[in-house]
C-alpha cells in the first residue's frame, strides 16, 4: 500500500468542510493512519513549500498557512498520492474540475481548500515533515 500527505488548509477548516474532505477520503476506500489538528510555524511551512520560495506568491502563502490551524493526515491505499492527486484536482480553482475536492469548495487559487503530494518521493518526505 501507498502512503501520501494530505492538508486541509485553513479555509477548508474555517468553512467546516473538514468532515466532507475527510469522508471523500475514507469512501474511495483509503485508510487514514494519523491525523492532527493544530496551527503550524512559519519554518514547518516554509520547509514544506521550500520548492516555491523563489516565486511570488511564496510569502503569501507561508502568512495564510501559519495564520490558522490546519488538518495534516497520513492516507493510505492503493496508488494513493495519484488517485488523491486525481480527487484534490487542479490547484487552479477555475481549472478544478466539480467533482473534485477544489472544483467543488476551492474559489482562489492560494486558498484552495487542500494540499496532496505530488509524488511518491515528496509524499515520504512531507509524511516525515509533519508527523
Amino acid at each position: 500500500m501507498e502512503r501520501t500527505f494530505i492538508m486541509i488548509k485553513p479555509d477548508g477548516i474555517q468553512r467546516r468542510i473538514m468532515g466532507e474532505v475527510i469522508s471523500r477520503i475514507e469512501n474511495k476506500g483509503f485508510k487514514i493512519l494519523r491525523a492532527k489538528l493544530f496551527k503550524p510555524s512559519k519554518s514547518l511551512i516554509e520547509e514544506h513549500y521550500q520548492e516555491h520560495r523563489e516565486k511570488e506568491f511564496f510569502h503569501e502563502l507561508i502568512d495564510y498557512i501559519s495564520g490558522e490551524s490546519v488538518m495534516i493526515m497520513e492516507v493510505e491505499g492503493e496508488s494513493a498520492v495519484e488517485v488523491m492527486r486525481l480527487m484534490i484536482g487542479n490547484k487552479d480553482p477555475k481549472l478544478a474540475a466539480p467533482g473534485t475536492i477544489r472544483g467543488d469548495f476551492s474559489n482562489e487559487k492560494t486558498q484552495n481548500v487542500i494540499h496532496g503530494s505530488d509524488s511518491i518521493e515528496n509524499a515520504n518526505r512531507e509524511i516525515s515533515l509533519w508527523f
